[in-house]
């Protein structure tokens, strides 16, 4: 288990100047988006509006900090031997500049810490990363894109990137290092990503994690920032997944890739994979007709799942141009050939509209259908799975397709 220490701070500002591939780069003040926690009445709330734009959180003060991190503490109850605290934030923790003040109370509290997403683009001098891990922190994620210093000065602005590979190098020799890189086509991929997991090997770490460059609305630049990078197409999802299983099979790290895929556990949507289907003759019986709209990625997963379940006849997957379920807006939803749709419509938890906004757009050919939210997840992607045996990934994906069938049943049209 772990308790989130959010220390704020905000991409571009918080972080030594963005990445040449963030996705926060060319961001824009907007109108929000709605979603499940706006009121009913109102279109919007902080975490559709400012809070994905991630625009308005600067550092938080130290002694917030360690407070709010006590509070959930003695809220909670937990105090167990595999309790950690996630130090992270909206900016770059390592440009915290009391970082060392709050992994030193948090030391002082016996808490053992994860250093979260850092791209080490705040540390000067590599000796910091003896300090924290004297400190208590046991686990690092860090954004290393390459461990050629010069492709880290050129792509992620990184003034002195010798310095933060060689903390790198300490972290990964002292620590349990997940390692992770926005993979840019022509930049760090081919034979510089193959350096790359090479050192990550030879130094310690533990996992790599490949993260596929999005620069096209559809692949989820859902805050009016498309393109990111002029003139660059990002890899194929079928291109992506090869390259994230040629990394595996060649290191002896655990590679996953998001949004695709997981060689070990099959993640996402290990459910789909035919030597699973028992599994799938555990959950109730789908009984009611409805349509599950979601993702390209998503769609076709969950298509082998129902398929294998029996159920192709009363349910069907509607694939909006969207290749994150969780990314899709209002704007996704307009272009939905409703023709397609059954009376009932599931679309996904976290998608970014209002409930009512969606039922009004489903149903603007005259049929009044029951628009309601799935779970929040079916699966899980590579950067929870790698942590995640094959039992626990069948486990939350049972959990959640136990949680969607119900609620098909309920509201769906009885058959």
């Amino acid at each position: 288990m772990q308790i989130i220490a959010d220390v704020g701070g905000m991409p571009g500002k918080d972080c030594r100047g963005f990445c040449k591939y963030c996705y926060f780069r060319k961001v824009t003040d907007g109108d929000p988006f709605g979603c499940k926690l706006c009121t009913p009445g109102t279109v919007g709330c902080e975490h559709c509006g400012p809070g994905v734009r991630e625009t308005t959180n600067n550092f938080i003060p130290p002694f917030m900090v360690i407070g709010s991190v006590q509070n959930t503490l003695m809220m909670s109850g937990v105090r167990d031997q595999n309790l950690k605290v996630n130090i992270s934030g909206g900016g770059d923790v390592s440009c915290y500049p009391n970082l060392l003040e709050i992994s030193s109370a948090l030391k002082d509290l016996s808490l053992p810490i994860h250093l979260g997403y850092t791209s080490g683009k705040g540390i000067d001098d590599a000796k910091i990363a003896e300090d924290l891990i004297s400190q208590g922190v046991e686990e690092v994620t860090f954004t290393v894109f390459s461990t050629d210093a010069l492709l880290r000065k050129k792509w992620m602005g990184d003034k002195n990137p010798e310095e933060s590979l060689k903390a790198l190098k300490i972290f990964c020799e002292n620590c349990e290092v997940h390692a992770a890189a926005v993979i840019v086509p022509g930049a760090n991929d081919g034979e510089v990503l193959f350096k790359t997991a090479s050192e990550l090997e030879e130094w310690g770490a533990k996992a790599f994690i490949l993260m596929r460059f999005a620069n096209f609305k559809n692949q989820g630049l859902i805050l009016d920032n498309e393109p990111i990078i002029d003139g660059l197409t990002p890899h194929s999802l079928k291109e992506f997944s090869g390259l994230v299983k040629k990394v595996g099979d060649e290191f002896n790290l655990r590679v996953t890739g998001t949004p695709l895929l997981d060689p070990q556990n099959d993640a996402p949507f290990a459910l789909s994979k035919s030597k699973n289907k028992e599994f799938l003759s555990i959950l109730p019986d789908i009984t009611s007709e409805a349509t599950i709209l979601t993702s390209t990625i998503s769609a076709p997963f969950i298509e082998k799942i129902i398929l294998n379940m029996g159920a192709e006849e009363l349910i069907n997957v509607y694939a909006v141009d969207k290749e994150i379920a969780c990314l899709i807006t209002q704007e996704d939803l307009e272009s939905v050939d409703l023709s397609a749709l059954k009376d009932t419509v599931i679309i996904p938890g976290r998608a970014f509209v209002h409930d009512k906004v969606a039922e009004k757009i489903l149903s603007k050919d005259g049929v009044e259908r029951i628009v309601t939210r799935g779970p929040d997840k079916l699966s899980v992607d590579g950067e929870m799975s790698g942590t995640l045996t094959d039992e626990n990934i069948i486990e939350k994906e049972m959990e959640a397709f136990y949680e969607l069938i119900n609620m098909i049943n309920f509201f769906g049209v009885r058959k």
